[in-house]
């Protein structure tokens, strides 16, 4: 998961970045609430933790712009050193989804961002065979079926189509997408990306016609979702995918 992290103090910064990144997630580190309202309007995330107190902007109005701009989906944990019940009770009332005290305990944080995750993404958090429609995945093996058949994909092609149908829905930035299958430290062209998508497209029947749809949004990214089948264009004889 990609994860983002507000805090003025480098230090607790650091922890989160080794306690998400024990847990297989990868964290954006943020200072200033300015810094971190700058990429949300251009990139998508998981999961936000939020320190309260910051240099700039406190952390409720942040949270209230995330819920009045990018909805009530997003999960936000506060981590933070105001403990009185007024506080909690503002940071949850505000939007937030739960509330921690610091100092923190990294058990306490792991466990906490876990049940966090599993419950705004619950496809995500599971290991077994995951179907959606005629779509039919196979985590064990890596591998894909439609219809019953398996389709032949390569192991980054296996992972987008995977992702993208766990996030049906959801505006996924270039770089969300780009750093979930390359990973964090990868150099990937932005054309890489986009012959990706294309041949899912093409291999998995993505159109409108069968019900799905994978849409550019400019200057963001990509988000794929499920759509009414249109009236009058039929699928390939047999189910088979245009090419």
């Amino acid at each position: 998961m990609r994860i983002a992290a507000l805090d003025d103090d480098t230090l607790q910064l650091e922890l989160f970045t080794r306690a998400l990144a024990d847990m297989g997630h990868v964290c954006h580190t943020y200072a200033t609430g300015a810094a971190l309202l700058k990429d949300l309007r251009r990139e998508t995330f998981d999961l936000l933790i939020m320190d309260w107190q910051l240099p700039d902007i406190q952390g409720p109005e942040i949270v209230d712009w995330v819920r009045q701009h990018l909805g009530a989906e997003l999960p936000i944990l506060f981590v933070t050193n105001r403990q009185e019940e007024r506080d909690i009770v503002q940071g949850l009332a505000c939007g937030a989804d739960d509330f921690m005290v610091k100092p923190v305990r990294v058990g306490e944080l792991m466990a906490r961002i876990q049940a966090l995750l599993r419950r705004a993404y619950p496809s995500s958090t599971r290991e077994g065979v995951l179907e959606f429609g005629r779509y039919r995945f196979l985590p064990a093996t890596r591998s894909l079926e439609m219809d019953g058949v398996p389709v032949e994909l390569k192991a980054r092609e296996y992972e987008l189509a995977l992702f993208l149908f766990q996030n049906i829905g959801r505006l996924l930035s270039r770089d969300h997408l780009r750093e979930i299958i390359w990973g964090h430290s990868a150099e990937v062209i932005s054309r890489s990306l986009d012959t990706h998508i294309s041949r899912l497209r093409s291999l998995l029947d993505l159109r409108p016609s069968n019900g799905y749809m994978i849409t550019a949004v400019y200057g963001v990214g990509y988000r794929f979702e499920t759509v009414q089948p249109i009236p009058g264009e039929a699928a390939p004889e047999g189910g088979a995918p245009s090419r």
